[in-house]
């Protein structure tokens, strides 16, 4: 029968809110989790990408403070430097044209070896010419072909006599290669009229000196006139006399300012006017943006922030599984105590009333015995007939099944009676017998085998009966589901000193030492889920300790484990 029932349970569809139950916890338990894993995700990365953006902004502006600081040093050094180069030129120029040396100038051969020595010591120079009030070059010493040229018709001829020194743009001119002039105006001894000296310097002279001081607080440094057309190359916005794309106009007092360039790029740059001179010098930096330092600091940032997102990421994806396995496993195990609770609760109320379907069986279970005495008695004195003998036979039946029900119904009764303390005299050997009972249907349904070892006159001792059959059904029933199927319990009971001791014996798999000292703690089990509350020894300790007695358990894996209870004879 137990056979086609579970064929049949197979065949047939689980519980259809069973199954809804189960999906439904599932997909809780799976919200649970997502949550879980973001709400911690969120506790671990804002204060995270706080710290970060704090780090990056303040790094970025350190960068950029650092750079502008830079930038306004180098500018003003190199402003500095320039001048006084250019200022050293003048000197020179101004020198030469002494006011005495007008008529000794104009001796081709003089000229020759002032130019000589000048350019000996400063080879930029590119050619002396003297000039006179005219307009008309007097002398002239270089590699062109300039005796005579009128420079009247010249804007710069009316401006030299203006500012007695007059530096210009760097030019292109009839030559075809860039260079600047420096015009020193000088009055003809014993005369009202004056005469200039004009040096032509070569332009890569200004560019190479400008090279020598350019330093990593700019990636360009360059010199534009204030009509923006570059007097020296650029490395990024265009060769020498083209114009240059962003403004020149120097801001008040030098300042930096933000600007994007004709690449689209933002810079900072640094302008500033040179004195005495028609030029501007400028300065560019691409910005903290495009330096190796923040590219660096970018870098490992974002290495950090990625490393710790990414262990962060793991351990909230294992604390979240973690956690929510075990709230699973706490709601698991409390459903099981509820169901194991409830089904107490049933297992008691069918005990109610079962104990009171006994009692009330026991009523027409005594009237069926005496209707069949009475017929008995009958049949004794009256005469024979025809199957005497079988309705004698029948009626021993009678009183045989009416008997059996009457052990059945005082072994429910009695045990239903006495759940509550009651002290009366027992007798060990007979509250095993009356134990038994209650589980040769399983044992027998499982192919075990109890085998029984009673010592024989026993001493009646006071104590509890009820609580008795309790301890003892428990460990049984213990026995029981560790063999599973085919094995055996031995049950012995004997006298040693002053204590009546019970031992019951399984073949079973046997108790881990680990485990064996845990065995009588509440809630401790080692069945499945829903299959048991790890109450059952708690309880049988609890029993044994209150009616004044001992318990403990051996055990060796593969032998079977042994329970042993100890109750005094005398309290």
């Amino acid at each position: 029968m137990n056979i086609i029932q579970r064929v049949i349970t197979s065949i047939l569809p689980a519980d259809p809110e069973r199954v809804t139950e189960e999906l439904f916890r599932k997909k809780r338990y799976k919200r649970f989790r997502y949550s879980l894993f973001w709400a911690m995700n969120l506790i671990g990365l804002i204060p995270m990408l706080l710290t970060a953006s704090l780090g990056f902004f303040q790094y970025r502006d350190l960068l950029q403070r650092d750079e502008l600081d830079q930038l306004q040093w180098n500018m003003e050094g190199a402003q500095k430097t320039i001048e006084a180069f250019v200022h050293e030129l003048q000197a020179v120029v101004n020198f030469v044209a002494h006011e005495d040396r007008y008529h000794e100038l104009l001796d081709q051969q003089n000229l020759q070896i002032l130019f000589d020595r000048l350019h000996k010591q400063y080879p930029g120079f590119v050619d002396l010419g003297v000039i006179d009030s005219k307009g008309i070059q007097q002398a002239y010493v270089g590699p062109y072909n300039l005796q005579g040229k009128d420079y009247s018709h010249q804007e710069w001829f009316s401006e030299v006599f203006a500012k007695k020194v007059f530096i210009s743009n760097v030019v292109m001119g009839f030559r075809q290669t860039p260079h600047f002039a420096i015009k020193v105006v000088k009055k003809i001894p014993g005369t009202n009229e004056h005469w200039v000296l004009r040096a032509t310097i070569n332009a890569e002279t200004l560019y190479h000196f400008i090279e020598t001081i350019n330093t990593q607080a700019s990636d360009d440094i360059f010199i534009v006139n204030h009509d923006g057309i570059l007097q020296t190359p650029s490395l990024f916005y265009g060769k020498i006399l083209t114009p240059y794309p962003l403004t020149a106009q120097p801001p008040p007092n030098g300042q930096i300012r933000q600007m994007i360039d004709s690449f689209g790029k933002l810079i900072h740059q640094a302008s500033v006017p040179l004195k005495n001179t028609p030029w501007v010098l400028v300065l560019t930096n691409k910005g903290y943006s495009y330096g190796n330092h923040w590219y660096s600091f970018r870098q490992k940032l974002f290495f950090i922030f990625a490393g710790c997102s990414i262990v962060g990421l793991l351990i909230t994806i294992k604390l979240s599984k973690i956690l929510t396995e075990r709230i699973r496993e706490s709601d698991e195990k409390r459903h099981a105590l509820l169901t194991e609770a409830e089904h107490t609760h049933k297992l008691a109320s069918i005990g109610r009333l079962a104990a009171g379907v006994a009692h009330e069986i026991n009523n027409p279970l005594a009237i069926i015995d005496q209707k069949a005495g009475l017929i008995q008695d009958i049949l004794e004195f009256g005469g024979d007939f025809d199957n005497k003998d079988k309705v004698t036979a029948s009626l021993l039946g009678i009183h045989n099944g009416v008997n059996r029900c009457k052990v059945i119904t005082h072994r429910l009764l009695g045990f239903a009676r006495r759940m509550d303390f009651c002290e009366e005299q027992v007798q060990i050997n007979e509250v095993l017998k009356e134990v038994l009972p209650f589980l040769e249907k399983e044992a027998m349904y499982n192919h075990i085998k109890f085998n029984l070892n009673l010592q024989e006159n026993i001493p009646v001792f006071y104590s509890d009966q009820g609580q008795l059959q309790q301890i003892f059904l428990n460990i049984i029933n213990n026995a029981l589901d560790a063999i599973g199927h085919d094995g055996e319990i031995t049950i012995t009971s004997q006298v040693e000193g002053d204590s009546v001791v019970v031992g019951i014996q399984d073949n079973g798999p046997g108790i881990p030492e680990e485990i064996l000292q845990h065995i009588f703690e509440p809630f401790f089990t080692t069945k499945e889920t829903g299959k048991g509350t790890g109450l059952g020894l708690s309880i049988t300790y609890g029993l044994v300790k209150k009616l004044g007695g001992t318990i403990q358990a051996t055990s060796k894996l593969g032998e079977g484990a042994f329970f042993e209870v100890h109750f005094p004879l005398s309290l």
